[in-house]
């Protein structure tokens, strides 16, 4: 009996992918839980699994193309050993694709397996490894359950396979990305219009362009997938949320010594001890104080949403824009777990590898343009959120201390509002909460 096989559905609010890869040729034996498709959302790159075992009969889709949850990716047929999906005929999504969507988030977010034992890999129990790490062991000939995690929970990096199979114990720490010095509109906005792609008007209210090739040479390059998502929630957050920022400095001379001094115990353990760490802390102490910030409102029925957990998204600079990876209960976690939690999934989203239950659930954001420069910014607030917390480069100035001058590490912030919610004082008290606890981080321990 043949099973056709239906686009999950890959996430919250997302309703259409591009195939980027086919992994698998028609007549192909195949096994559950080998890689069949990588597709790239308008929020991440996934690599789809398949629920069966069996043999690939007709593939209905091409790379590049956009498909529609729902939509007929793939027809399996039996072989021996198969346990084939329920019919499509059960439901009108079909519990096939079903039955796959629930094994990405399942891969996702799986507890931890029995890892390490004097830091021995384990057995005899699933390995907590996310779908495209599970491709590359494939390929390079690896048992993960050989493989020692040093993600969080154990997990099972990309890196932790490769230097296995180099016969190392443990990964590196990634270098810090390299800053490009120019931008690749192939990388970052997928190149030209491809065969038989349709373009929609990006808004209903568009306004006619006039005809730029009278001028000269052009190029035309559609707005789609992160880009056009991007571009979408902006103007929804220009349009919706009345934006005012509030500007201050904080005095990180202390703050930077300590995390000098204690960078490499983090290191060792698979973490990096930076400012947004510990912005991540200050931050989710001052949205308990002010619990204004920690809300959304409802247009519809004119209420105030306050949130009474404290999710913390981390913009990240990649090469197909800008994405929010989010880091749940800050509030409940070290220092430690934080800069390790922070390294992985700012690594995940460069690579275009973060999960999608990890970029949904945000409160609050922060933004960090230090490694990059500027002397300050106005950040625009990820709606619906209600604020958003800019960080721009530290630098050293002269400063008068107790009547003397006296060089100091200096940090500008910036924090931009919905200004329906909170008034300019109560941002001014919020960025000051913050920047006492960057400059005296012992307040964050006293705090009951």
């Amino acid at each position: 009996m043949s099973t056709e096989f239906l686009l999950p559905d890959l996430g919250e609010g997302i309703h259409e992918a591009e195939v980027l890869g086919i992994l698998v040729k028609e007549g192909e034996s195949i096994k559950e839980d080998q890689g069949i498709f990588e597709v790239e959302t308008d929020k991440a790159v996934v690599e789809i699994p398949s629920p069966v075992t069996g043999v690939v009969e007709k593939i209905h889709v091409k790379v590049g193309q956009t498909v529609k949850v729902g939509m007929v990716m793939v027809t399996f047929g039996e072989s021996k050993g198969a346990q084939p999906a329920r019919a499509k005929e059960e439901a009108k999504a079909s519990a096939v694709a079903a039955k796959t969507s629930e094994k990405i988030a399942h891969e996702t977010a799986q507890p931890v397996a029995a890892r390490s034992n004097g830091g021995q890999a384990v057995t005899g129990r699933p390995v907590p490894a996310a779908p495209a790490t599970r491709r590359v062991a494939r390929e390079l000939g690896v048992d993960l359950t050989q493989v020692v995690g040093s993600g969080p929970a154990g997990r099972v990096m990309r890196e932790d396979v490769v230097a296995f199979k180099e016969g190392g114990a443990t990964s590196k720490l990634p270098a810090s990305p390299k800053v490009p010095d120019t931008v690749s509109v192939t990388t970052m906005y997928g190149g030209p219009k491809k065969e038989g792609e349709a373009l929609e008007p990006f808004s209903t209210s568009y306004v006619e362009m006039p005809d730029f090739s009278k001028y000269g040479p052009v190029d035309r390059v559609p707005l789609r997938s992160i880009r056009r998502k991007i571009a979408q929630s902006m103007a929804t957050s220009w349009a919706h949320i009345p934006h005012v920022t509030h500007c201050d400095e904080a005095d990180i001379t202390h703050l930077n010594e300590s995390l000098k001094k204690h960078e490499k115990e983090i290191a060792d353990r698979g973490g990096r001890l930076t400012l947004t760490v510990v912005a991540l802390k200050a931050v989710a102490s001052a949205l308990k104080k002010y619990p204004q910030f920690n809300s959304s409102l409802d247009e519809k029925t004119g209420e105030i949403v306050f949130k009474r957990y404290y999710n913390i998204g981390i913009a990240v600079a990649t090469e197909r824009g800008l994405i929010v990876p989010v880091i749940r209960n800050v509030d409940q976690k070290s220092l430690p777990e934080l800069a390790i939690e922070l390294n992985d999934i700012a690594r995940k989203t460069r690579e275009g590898k973060i999960e999608l239950d990890r970029l949904q659930g945000g409160t609050f954001t922060i933004t960090n343009i230090g490694a990059i420069g500027g002397t300050n910014m106005v950040p625009m607030v990820n709606y619906p959120e209600c604020a958003i917390l800019g960080m721009a480069r530290s630098v050293q100035k002269p400063v008068v201390r107790d009547g003397a001058i006296q060089i100091r590490w200096i940090l500008p912030l910036a924090m931009s509002f919905d200004h329906r919610l909170a008034d300019g004082a109560e941002s001014a008290y919020f960025v000051r909460h913050v920047i006492n606890c960057l400059e005296d981080p012992l307040q964050l321990l006293l705090e009951v």
